[in-house]
Protein backbone atom coordinates (compact mmCIF):
# COMPACT_ATOMS: atom_id res chain seq x y z
CA UNK A 1 0.00 0.00 0.00
CA UNK A 2 1.43 3.26 -0.89
CA UNK A 3 1.75 6.25 1.73
CA UNK A 4 -0.69 8.18 2.53
CA UNK A 5 -0.88 11.67 0.65
CA UNK A 6 -3.48 14.39 0.78
CA UNK A 7 -3.47 17.41 -0.48
CA UNK A 8 -5.29 19.58 1.61
CA UNK A 9 -3.15 18.40 4.88
CA UNK A 10 -0.16 19.19 2.16
CA UNK A 11 -1.41 22.92 2.10
CA UNK A 12 -2.92 23.49 5.24
CA UNK A 13 -3.79 20.99 8.06
CA UNK A 14 0.41 20.44 8.16
CA UNK A 15 0.91 24.27 9.41
CA UNK A 16 -1.66 23.51 11.71
CA UNK A 17 -0.17 20.72 13.06
CA UNK A 18 3.31 22.29 13.35
CA UNK A 19 1.55 25.00 15.42
CA UNK A 20 1.23 27.83 13.22
CA UNK A 21 -2.48 27.49 13.17
CA UNK A 22 -2.95 31.33 14.15
CA UNK A 23 -0.45 32.45 10.66
CA UNK A 24 -2.91 34.74 8.44
CA UNK A 25 -3.33 32.18 5.34
CA UNK A 26 -6.12 34.03 3.22
CA UNK A 27 -7.45 37.28 2.84
CA UNK A 28 -10.64 38.80 0.92
CA UNK A 29 -12.97 41.86 1.19
CA UNK A 30 -11.58 42.95 4.56
CA UNK A 31 -11.68 39.38 6.07
CA UNK A 32 -8.79 37.69 6.88
CA UNK A 33 -8.23 33.40 7.85
CA UNK A 34 -6.03 31.84 9.81
CA UNK A 35 -4.50 28.54 8.91
CA UNK A 36 -6.61 26.64 11.61
CA UNK A 37 -9.87 28.79 10.39
CA UNK A 38 -9.40 27.23 6.72
CA UNK A 39 -8.27 24.56 7.86
CA UNK A 40 -11.74 24.09 9.44
CA UNK A 41 -13.40 25.67 7.02
CA UNK A 42 -12.10 22.74 4.33
CA UNK A 43 -13.53 20.23 7.02
CA UNK A 44 -16.86 21.53 6.92
CA UNK A 45 -17.09 21.63 3.44
CA UNK A 46 -15.97 18.22 3.64
CA UNK A 47 -18.49 16.89 5.71
CA UNK A 48 -20.83 18.83 3.74
CA UNK A 49 -20.26 17.00 0.72
CA UNK A 50 -20.40 13.67 2.20
CA UNK A 51 -24.00 14.89 3.48
CA UNK A 52 -25.31 15.53 -0.25
CA UNK A 53 -24.04 11.92 -1.14
CA UNK A 54 -20.64 12.85 -2.83
CA UNK A 55 -18.23 9.97 -2.82
CA UNK A 56 -14.43 9.32 -2.91
CA UNK A 57 -13.40 10.03 -6.95
CA UNK A 58 -16.55 11.35 -7.80
CA UNK A 59 -16.78 15.17 -9.34
CA UNK A 60 -17.30 18.17 -7.41
CA UNK A 61 -17.62 21.25 -9.41
CA UNK A 62 -17.42 24.44 -8.68
CA UNK A 63 -18.52 27.53 -10.90
CA UNK A 64 -17.72 30.23 -7.82
CA UNK A 65 -15.83 33.59 -8.12
CA UNK A 66 -12.60 34.19 -6.23
CA UNK A 67 -12.95 34.00 -2.32
CA UNK A 68 -13.07 32.12 0.63
CA UNK A 69 -15.74 29.81 -0.35
CA UNK A 70 -14.11 28.51 -3.65
CA UNK A 71 -10.71 28.00 -2.16
CA UNK A 72 -12.63 26.10 1.16
CA UNK A 73 -14.82 23.90 -1.49
CA UNK A 74 -11.32 23.57 -3.64
CA UNK A 75 -9.27 22.18 -0.68
CA UNK A 76 -12.87 20.71 0.76
CA UNK A 77 -13.70 18.35 -2.02
CA UNK A 78 -9.59 16.77 -2.12
CA UNK A 79 -9.98 16.34 1.91
CA UNK A 80 -12.52 14.03 1.21
CA UNK A 81 -11.41 12.25 -1.76
CA UNK A 82 -13.43 13.50 -3.92
CA UNK A 83 -12.11 15.47 -7.40
CA UNK A 84 -12.73 19.33 -7.09
CA UNK A 85 -13.08 20.79 -10.55
CA UNK A 86 -13.43 24.68 -10.71
CA UNK A 87 -14.47 26.03 -13.98
CA UNK A 88 -14.44 29.40 -15.34
CA UNK A 89 -17.02 32.07 -14.27
CA UNK A 90 -17.38 33.37 -17.88
CA UNK A 91 -19.07 30.03 -19.32
CA UNK A 92 -22.07 30.42 -20.89
CA UNK A 93 -25.06 28.01 -20.31
CA UNK A 94 -24.61 25.71 -22.72
CA UNK A 95 -20.56 25.59 -21.85
CA UNK A 96 -21.56 24.95 -18.11
CA UNK A 97 -24.09 21.87 -19.23
CA UNK A 98 -20.96 20.34 -21.73
CA UNK A 99 -18.46 20.37 -18.96
CA UNK A 100 -21.25 19.29 -16.46
CA UNK A 101 -22.28 16.16 -18.75
CA UNK A 102 -18.63 15.62 -19.48
CA UNK A 103 -17.34 14.96 -16.06
CA UNK A 104 -20.55 13.36 -14.60
CA UNK A 105 -19.98 16.09 -11.90
CA UNK A 106 -22.40 14.55 -8.85
CA UNK A 107 -23.14 18.19 -7.22
CA UNK A 108 -22.62 22.05 -8.31
CA UNK A 109 -21.52 24.88 -6.02
CA UNK A 110 -21.66 27.92 -7.45
CA UNK A 111 -21.88 31.86 -6.30
CA UNK A 112 -25.09 33.24 -6.66
CA UNK A 113 -25.12 35.75 -10.01
CA UNK A 114 -24.56 32.74 -11.72
CA UNK A 115 -28.08 31.15 -10.59
CA UNK A 116 -29.89 31.56 -13.67
CA UNK A 117 -27.24 30.00 -15.88
CA UNK A 118 -26.90 27.40 -12.83
CA UNK A 119 -30.78 26.49 -13.80
CA UNK A 120 -30.32 26.02 -17.75
CA UNK A 121 -27.74 23.98 -17.80
CA UNK A 122 -28.39 21.71 -14.85
CA UNK A 123 -31.64 20.52 -16.76
CA UNK A 124 -29.40 19.30 -19.36
CA UNK A 125 -27.12 17.47 -17.11
CA UNK A 126 -28.64 13.78 -16.55
CA UNK A 127 -25.83 12.93 -13.78
CA UNK A 128 -26.06 16.41 -11.44
CA UNK A 129 -27.91 15.54 -8.28
CA UNK A 130 -27.45 18.86 -6.71
CA UNK A 131 -26.87 22.30 -6.32
CA UNK A 132 -25.16 24.64 -3.79
CA UNK A 133 -26.08 28.19 -3.68
CA UNK A 134 -23.66 30.43 -2.08
CA UNK A 135 -26.22 32.25 -0.82
CA UNK A 136 -26.80 29.33 1.37
CA UNK A 137 -23.64 28.94 2.08
CA UNK A 138 -24.01 28.28 5.75
CA UNK A 139 -26.76 26.58 5.47
CA UNK A 140 -24.95 23.81 3.17
CA UNK A 141 -22.21 24.05 6.03
CA UNK A 142 -24.60 23.22 9.27
CA UNK A 143 -26.35 20.42 7.26
CA UNK A 144 -22.71 18.40 7.25
CA UNK A 145 -23.15 18.42 10.61
CA UNK A 146 -20.22 19.50 13.56
CA UNK A 147 -16.61 18.70 12.25
CA UNK A 148 -13.91 17.68 14.76
CA UNK A 149 -10.83 19.25 14.86
CA UNK A 150 -8.80 16.68 14.77
CA UNK A 151 -10.85 14.23 12.17
CA UNK A 152 -8.03 13.23 9.86
CA UNK A 153 -8.81 14.09 5.75
CA UNK A 154 -10.13 10.78 3.95
CA UNK A 155 -7.33 8.13 2.78
CA UNK A 156 -6.08 9.18 -0.80
CA UNK A 157 -2.48 8.54 -2.07
CA UNK A 158 -0.19 10.27 -4.17
CA UNK A 159 -1.88 8.91 -7.07
CA UNK A 160 -5.55 9.43 -6.33
CA UNK A 161 -7.16 11.80 -8.47
CA UNK A 162 -7.46 15.47 -6.65
CA UNK A 163 -8.32 18.01 -9.16
CA UNK A 164 -9.29 18.23 -12.93
CA UNK A 165 -9.01 21.35 -15.33
CA UNK A 166 -10.71 22.16 -18.05
CA UNK A 167 -8.76 23.05 -20.92
CA UNK A 168 -9.68 23.74 -24.92
CA UNK A 169 -6.92 27.00 -25.76
CA UNK A 170 -8.34 28.85 -27.88
CA UNK A 171 -10.74 27.06 -30.01
CA UNK A 172 -11.70 23.08 -29.10
CA UNK A 173 -13.97 21.21 -26.81
CA UNK A 174 -13.35 21.29 -23.60
CA UNK A 175 -11.05 18.46 -21.93
CA UNK A 176 -10.65 17.54 -18.71
CA UNK A 177 -6.79 17.49 -17.53
CA UNK A 178 -6.70 14.98 -14.46
CA UNK A 179 -4.04 16.10 -11.50
CA UNK A 180 -3.20 13.51 -8.93
CA UNK A 181 -2.85 14.94 -5.48
CA UNK A 182 1.04 14.38 -5.84
CA UNK A 183 1.08 16.91 -8.37
CA UNK A 184 0.40 19.93 -6.28
CA UNK A 185 3.54 19.05 -3.93
CA UNK A 186 5.61 18.62 -7.33
CA UNK A 187 5.14 21.72 -8.22
CA UNK A 188 5.95 23.08 -5.32
CA UNK A 189 9.50 21.09 -5.13
CA UNK A 190 10.20 22.48 -8.46
CA UNK A 191 8.57 26.19 -9.07
CA UNK A 192 7.59 27.60 -6.47
CA UNK A 193 11.16 26.41 -4.00
CA UNK A 194 13.50 27.18 -6.82
CA UNK A 195 11.95 30.47 -8.44
CA UNK A 196 9.68 31.76 -6.07
CA UNK A 197 11.15 30.83 -3.30
CA UNK A 198 8.81 31.95 -0.55
CA UNK A 199 8.93 32.72 3.02
CA UNK A 200 5.80 32.95 5.78
CA UNK A 201 6.40 36.74 5.42
CA UNK A 202 5.43 36.85 2.01
CA UNK A 203 2.07 37.88 0.46
CA UNK A 204 0.94 36.91 -2.76
CA UNK A 205 -1.49 38.08 -5.27
CA UNK A 206 -2.37 37.09 -8.46
CA UNK A 207 -4.97 38.62 -11.36
CA UNK A 208 -5.61 35.13 -12.81
CA UNK A 209 -8.38 33.77 -10.73
CA UNK A 210 -8.27 30.41 -8.92
CA UNK A 211 -10.11 28.18 -11.54
CA UNK A 212 -6.98 28.56 -13.72
CA UNK A 213 -4.03 26.27 -13.30
CA UNK A 214 -2.00 29.64 -13.26
CA UNK A 215 -4.09 31.47 -10.94
CA UNK A 216 -4.75 28.64 -8.58
CA UNK A 217 -0.89 27.76 -8.16
CA UNK A 218 -0.09 31.81 -7.30
CA UNK A 219 -3.35 32.32 -4.78
CA UNK A 220 -3.47 28.50 -3.29
CA UNK A 221 -0.76 26.19 -3.85
CA UNK A 222 2.42 28.20 -3.84
CA UNK A 223 1.73 30.33 -0.73
CA UNK A 224 -0.11 27.75 1.59
CA UNK A 225 2.77 24.96 1.13
CA UNK A 226 5.15 27.90 2.38
CA UNK A 227 3.05 28.88 5.03
CA UNK A 228 1.88 32.58 3.46
CA UNK A 229 -0.87 34.25 2.56
CA UNK A 230 -2.93 34.65 -0.11
CA UNK A 231 -5.02 37.69 -1.58
CA UNK A 232 -8.28 36.60 -3.23
CA UNK A 233 -10.66 39.41 -4.65
CA UNK A 234 -13.80 38.36 -6.39
CA UNK A 235 -13.78 40.98 -8.69
CA UNK A 236 -13.08 41.30 -12.55
CA UNK A 237 -9.26 43.17 -12.66
CA UNK A 238 -8.93 46.13 -13.75
CA UNK A 239 -5.61 48.66 -13.42
CA UNK A 240 -7.93 50.09 -10.88
CA UNK A 241 -8.94 47.40 -8.86
CA UNK A 242 -5.29 46.21 -8.91
CA UNK A 243 -4.11 49.70 -7.75
CA UNK A 244 -6.90 49.17 -4.83
CA UNK A 245 -5.45 45.80 -3.98
CA UNK A 246 -1.73 46.69 -3.73
CA UNK A 247 -2.52 49.30 -1.14
CA UNK A 248 -4.56 47.79 0.96
CA UNK A 249 -3.20 44.10 1.29
CA UNK A 250 0.61 44.84 0.48
CA UNK A 251 1.81 42.45 -1.33
CA UNK A 252 5.36 41.06 -2.10
CA UNK A 253 4.52 38.60 -4.98
CA UNK A 254 2.56 39.67 -8.37
CA UNK A 255 1.61 37.58 -10.89
CA UNK A 256 -0.22 38.64 -14.04
CA UNK A 257 -0.55 38.11 -17.88
CA UNK A 258 1.47 39.81 -20.20
CA UNK A 259 -1.78 41.31 -21.78
CA UNK A 260 -2.53 42.70 -18.15
CA UNK A 261 0.93 43.89 -17.41
CA UNK A 262 0.30 45.85 -20.94
CA UNK A 263 -2.64 47.24 -19.45
CA UNK A 264 -0.92 48.79 -16.11
CA UNK A 265 1.26 50.32 -18.34
CA UNK A 266 -1.26 51.79 -20.43
CA UNK A 267 -3.08 53.21 -17.66
CA UNK A 268 -2.06 55.96 -14.94
CA UNK A 269 -1.22 53.69 -12.25
CA UNK A 270 1.50 55.68 -10.27
CA UNK A 271 5.01 54.31 -10.27
CA UNK A 272 4.75 53.89 -6.42
CA UNK A 273 2.16 51.21 -6.68
CA UNK A 274 4.37 48.12 -6.57
CA UNK A 275 6.43 49.50 -3.75
CA UNK A 276 6.12 46.24 -1.88
CA UNK A 277 6.42 43.94 -4.50
CA UNK A 278 9.93 42.17 -4.79
CA UNK A 279 8.70 40.42 -7.98
CA UNK A 280 6.61 40.22 -10.63
CA UNK A 281 5.84 37.09 -12.47
CA UNK A 282 4.18 36.58 -16.19
CA UNK A 283 2.84 33.91 -17.83
CA UNK A 284 0.32 32.35 -20.23
CA UNK A 285 1.88 34.35 -23.17
CA UNK A 286 5.50 34.94 -24.29
CA UNK A 287 6.39 38.23 -22.41
CA UNK A 288 7.56 41.21 -25.09
CA UNK A 289 11.16 42.16 -23.93
CA UNK A 290 9.55 45.94 -24.49
CA UNK A 291 6.94 45.21 -21.91
CA UNK A 292 9.61 43.64 -19.71
CA UNK A 293 11.43 46.90 -20.06
CA UNK A 294 8.94 49.61 -19.61
CA UNK A 295 7.52 48.07 -16.56
CA UNK A 296 10.97 47.40 -14.97
CA UNK A 297 11.79 51.60 -15.73
CA UNK A 298 8.42 52.91 -14.59
CA UNK A 299 7.81 50.53 -11.69
CA UNK A 300 11.51 49.40 -10.27
CA UNK A 301 10.28 45.61 -10.53
CA UNK A 302 11.39 42.77 -12.80
CA UNK A 303 9.46 40.61 -14.23
CA UNK A 304 9.64 36.88 -14.23
CA UNK A 305 8.47 35.39 -16.90
CA UNK A 306 7.54 31.71 -17.17
CA UNK A 307 6.04 28.92 -19.35
CA UNK A 308 3.49 26.67 -18.05
CA UNK A 309 -0.05 25.07 -18.99
CA UNK A 310 -2.68 23.43 -17.70
CA UNK A 311 -1.52 19.62 -18.44
CA UNK A 312 2.19 20.23 -16.46
CA UNK A 313 -0.58 22.34 -13.47
CA UNK A 314 2.24 25.12 -13.58
CA UNK A 315 5.24 26.72 -14.78
CA UNK A 316 8.30 24.17 -15.76
CA UNK A 317 10.06 26.43 -17.90
CA UNK A 318 11.21 30.08 -16.76
CA UNK A 319 13.62 33.09 -16.07
CA UNK A 320 14.86 33.29 -12.60
CA UNK A 321 15.23 36.62 -10.58
CA UNK A 322 18.93 38.14 -11.31
CA UNK A 323 19.31 36.15 -14.14
CA UNK A 324 16.34 37.46 -16.78
CA UNK A 325 16.98 37.79 -20.55
CA UNK A 326 14.34 39.69 -21.49
CA UNK A 327 12.80 38.24 -24.71
CA UNK A 328 12.88 34.19 -23.48
CA UNK A 329 11.07 32.45 -21.57
CA UNK A 330 14.26 31.20 -19.73
CA UNK A 331 15.96 27.84 -19.13
CA UNK A 332 14.06 24.65 -17.85
CA UNK A 333 12.91 24.89 -14.11
CA UNK A 334 15.13 21.87 -11.95
CA UNK A 335 12.92 18.60 -12.10
CA UNK A 336 11.65 19.03 -15.81
CA UNK A 337 13.72 18.25 -18.90
CA UNK A 338 12.83 19.77 -22.45
CA UNK A 339 12.73 18.92 -25.86
CA UNK A 340 12.66 20.71 -29.32
CA UNK A 341 11.41 18.20 -32.05
CA UNK A 342 10.57 18.62 -35.45
CA UNK A 343 7.52 17.40 -37.26
CA UNK A 344 8.96 13.83 -37.29
CA UNK A 345 9.88 13.91 -34.13
CA UNK A 346 13.47 13.85 -34.54
CA UNK A 347 15.79 16.72 -32.47
CA UNK A 348 16.45 20.06 -34.18
CA UNK A 349 20.10 22.08 -33.69
CA UNK A 350 20.12 25.24 -31.34
CA UNK A 351 19.08 28.07 -33.14
CA UNK A 352 16.28 25.70 -35.14
CA UNK A 353 12.60 26.03 -34.51
CA UNK A 354 10.92 23.06 -33.11
CA UNK A 355 8.02 21.48 -30.99
CA UNK A 356 8.14 21.71 -27.61
CA UNK A 357 8.19 18.86 -25.41
CA UNK A 358 8.25 18.85 -21.66
CA UNK A 359 9.03 15.69 -18.94
CA UNK A 360 8.43 16.63 -15.61
CA UNK A 361 6.81 15.08 -12.68
CA UNK A 362 3.38 17.35 -12.34
CA UNK A 363 2.05 16.23 -15.70
CA UNK A 364 -1.49 15.12 -16.04
CA UNK A 365 -2.15 11.50 -16.43
CA UNK A 366 -4.40 12.49 -19.40
CA UNK A 367 -7.71 13.65 -20.42
CA UNK A 368 -11.04 12.43 -19.31
CA UNK A 369 -12.69 10.21 -21.52
CA UNK A 370 -10.39 11.60 -24.40
CA UNK A 371 -8.42 8.70 -25.76
CA UNK A 372 -7.12 9.43 -28.98
CA UNK A 373 -6.40 13.29 -28.05
CA UNK A 374 -4.56 11.80 -25.02
CA UNK A 375 -2.21 9.35 -26.87
CA UNK A 376 -1.18 12.48 -29.35
CA UNK A 377 -0.19 14.76 -26.28
CA UNK A 378 0.49 12.78 -23.56
CA UNK A 379 3.60 10.62 -25.44
CA UNK A 380 4.94 8.01 -22.83
CA UNK A 381 6.66 10.71 -20.40
CA UNK A 382 6.18 13.41 -22.55
CA UNK A 383 4.19 16.17 -22.98
CA UNK A 384 4.12 17.55 -26.71
CA UNK A 385 2.81 21.46 -25.75
CA UNK A 386 2.26 22.41 -28.72
CA UNK A 387 4.59 25.38 -28.70
CA UNK A 388 7.45 26.58 -31.11
CA UNK A 389 10.84 27.37 -29.69
CA UNK A 390 14.23 28.02 -30.25
CA UNK A 391 17.04 27.56 -27.94
CA UNK A 392 20.26 28.91 -28.02
CA UNK A 393 23.83 27.52 -27.61
CA UNK A 394 23.86 28.74 -24.06
CA UNK A 395 20.16 26.95 -23.33
CA UNK A 396 18.33 30.02 -23.20
CA UNK A 397 14.51 29.26 -24.62
CA UNK A 398 12.39 31.56 -26.75
CA UNK A 399 8.50 31.62 -28.14
CA UNK A 400 8.20 31.64 -31.75
CA UNK A 401 4.15 31.11 -31.29
CA UNK A 402 2.02 28.21 -31.04
CA UNK A 403 2.28 25.30 -33.81
CA UNK A 404 -0.29 26.08 -35.47
CA UNK A 405 0.09 29.89 -35.85
CA UNK A 406 3.06 29.60 -37.22
CA UNK A 407 2.69 30.97 -41.01
CA UNK A 408 5.17 31.36 -44.46
CA UNK A 409 5.81 34.31 -46.79
CA UNK A 410 7.53 34.60 -49.55
CA UNK A 411 7.95 30.30 -48.75
CA UNK A 412 9.50 31.10 -45.36
CA UNK A 413 8.55 30.16 -42.64
CA UNK A 414 7.63 33.47 -39.88
CA UNK A 415 6.97 33.19 -36.53
CA UNK A 416 4.46 35.55 -35.44
CA UNK A 417 5.70 36.71 -31.90
CA UNK A 418 8.92 37.94 -33.78
CA UNK A 419 7.08 40.65 -35.82
CA UNK A 420 4.59 41.29 -32.80
CA UNK A 421 7.69 42.37 -30.95
CA UNK A 422 9.24 44.35 -33.72
CA UNK A 423 5.83 46.09 -34.10
CA UNK A 424 5.69 46.66 -29.61
CA UNK A 425 8.85 48.32 -30.27
CA UNK A 426 7.02 51.62 -32.08
CA UNK A 427 6.09 54.03 -28.87
CA UNK A 428 2.93 54.23 -30.08
CA UNK A 429 1.86 50.33 -30.47
CA UNK A 430 0.30 49.15 -26.92
CA UNK A 431 -0.59 45.76 -28.27
CA UNK A 432 0.10 43.68 -31.72
CA UNK A 433 -1.13 40.95 -33.18
CA UNK A 434 0.23 39.03 -36.54
CA UNK A 435 -1.41 36.59 -38.75
CA UNK A 436 -1.60 35.03 -41.82
CA UNK A 437 -4.13 35.81 -44.02
CA UNK A 438 -4.60 34.20 -47.86
CA UNK A 439 -4.84 36.93 -50.75
CA UNK A 440 -5.75 36.33 -54.15
CA UNK A 441 -3.84 33.38 -55.13
CA UNK A 442 -4.59 31.62 -51.57
CA UNK A 443 -1.39 32.27 -49.79
CA UNK A 444 -0.85 33.53 -46.84
CA UNK A 445 0.70 37.04 -45.95
CA UNK A 446 1.05 38.57 -42.79
CA UNK A 447 -1.13 41.26 -41.47
CA UNK A 448 -1.01 42.72 -38.25
CA UNK A 449 -4.08 44.34 -35.67
CA UNK A 450 -2.65 47.11 -33.53
CA UNK A 451 -4.00 48.63 -30.70
CA UNK A 452 -2.67 52.10 -29.83
CA UNK A 453 -0.66 53.35 -26.66
CA UNK A 454 -2.70 56.20 -24.63
CA UNK A 455 -2.46 59.14 -26.38
CA UNK A 456 -0.86 57.95 -29.37
CA UNK A 457 -2.08 57.83 -32.91
CA UNK A 458 -0.35 55.27 -35.71
CA UNK A 459 -0.04 55.51 -38.73
CA UNK A 460 -0.28 52.14 -40.63
CA UNK A 461 2.57 52.54 -43.14
CA UNK A 462 4.85 54.40 -41.73
CA UNK A 463 4.11 51.42 -38.53
CA UNK A 464 5.10 48.68 -41.90
CA UNK A 465 8.03 50.46 -42.76
CA UNK A 466 9.29 50.62 -38.93
CA UNK A 467 8.62 46.69 -38.87
CA UNK A 468 10.24 46.82 -42.44
CA UNK A 469 13.44 48.35 -40.86
CA UNK A 470 14.01 45.89 -38.23
CA UNK A 471 13.31 42.87 -40.08
CA UNK A 472 14.00 40.71 -43.35
CA UNK A 473 11.57 41.99 -45.66
CA UNK A 474 8.95 39.02 -46.42
CA UNK A 475 8.28 38.92 -42.47
CA UNK A 476 7.05 42.63 -42.91
CA UNK A 477 3.37 43.04 -42.04
CA UNK A 478 1.60 43.65 -45.32
CA UNK A 479 -1.17 45.78 -43.81
CA UNK A 480 -1.72 47.08 -40.70
CA UNK A 481 -5.26 47.09 -38.63
CA UNK A 482 -5.67 49.56 -35.80
CA UNK A 483 -8.21 48.09 -32.92
CA UNK A 484 -9.72 49.62 -29.72
CA UNK A 485 -8.71 46.21 -28.39
CA UNK A 486 -7.60 42.70 -29.37
CA UNK A 487 -9.88 39.36 -28.76
CA UNK A 488 -8.36 37.22 -25.84
CA UNK A 489 -9.65 34.13 -24.03
CA UNK A 490 -10.64 34.09 -20.41
CA UNK A 491 -6.49 33.92 -19.45
CA UNK A 492 -5.67 36.84 -21.22
CA UNK A 493 -4.73 34.67 -24.07
CA UNK A 494 -4.65 36.05 -27.69
CA UNK A 495 -7.87 34.51 -29.46
CA UNK A 496 -5.63 34.59 -32.46
CA UNK A 497 -8.41 32.82 -34.74
CA UNK A 498 -10.77 35.62 -34.05
CA UNK A 499 -7.64 38.29 -34.82
CA UNK A 500 -7.30 36.27 -38.00
CA UNK A 501 -11.57 36.57 -38.78
CA UNK A 502 -11.21 40.26 -38.33
CA UNK A 503 -8.89 40.37 -40.63
CA UNK A 504 -10.31 38.34 -43.36
CA UNK A 505 -13.93 40.10 -43.35
CA UNK A 506 -11.88 43.65 -43.37
CA UNK A 507 -10.23 42.63 -46.30
CA UNK A 508 -12.78 41.24 -48.32
CA UNK A 509 -14.60 44.54 -47.28
CA UNK A 510 -12.12 46.39 -49.42
CA UNK A 511 -12.57 43.67 -52.10
CA UNK A 512 -10.47 43.39 -54.95
CA UNK A 513 -7.51 42.91 -52.68
CA UNK A 514 -5.72 45.28 -52.36
CA UNK A 515 -1.95 45.07 -54.96
CA UNK A 516 0.71 45.24 -51.76
CA UNK A 517 -1.08 41.60 -50.60
CA UNK A 518 0.57 40.51 -53.07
Amino acid sequence: MADLFNACTYLVDRHVAAGRGAAPAVRCDGRTLSYAELSGAAAAVAQALKAKGVRPEERVMLLMVDGVELLSAILGAMRMGAVAVPVSTMLTARDLATVLRDSRARILLYSAPFGPLVVEAAAQAPDLRSTVDSADWDGFLAAGGATRPDEPPDATIDDSPALWLYTSGTTGTPKGAMHRHANFRHVVECYADNILRLTPEDVCYSVAKLFFAYGLGNSAIFPLAAGASAVLDPQRPTPATVVARLAADRPTLFFATPSFYGALLSSDVPAAAFATVRMAVSAGEPLPAQVFSRFRDRFGVEIVDGLGSTEALHIFLSNRPGDIRPGTTGTPVPGYELALRDADGAPVPDGQPGNLFVRGPSTATGYWCRTATTRAVFQGEWLRTGDVYTRSADGYYACLGRSDDMLKAGGIWVAPAEVESRLLEHPSVAQAAVVGVPDEHGIDKPIAYVVAASGATIDPDELIAFARAGLAAYKRPRRVFVADDLPRTATGKLRRFAVRELAIARLAEEAPVPAELG
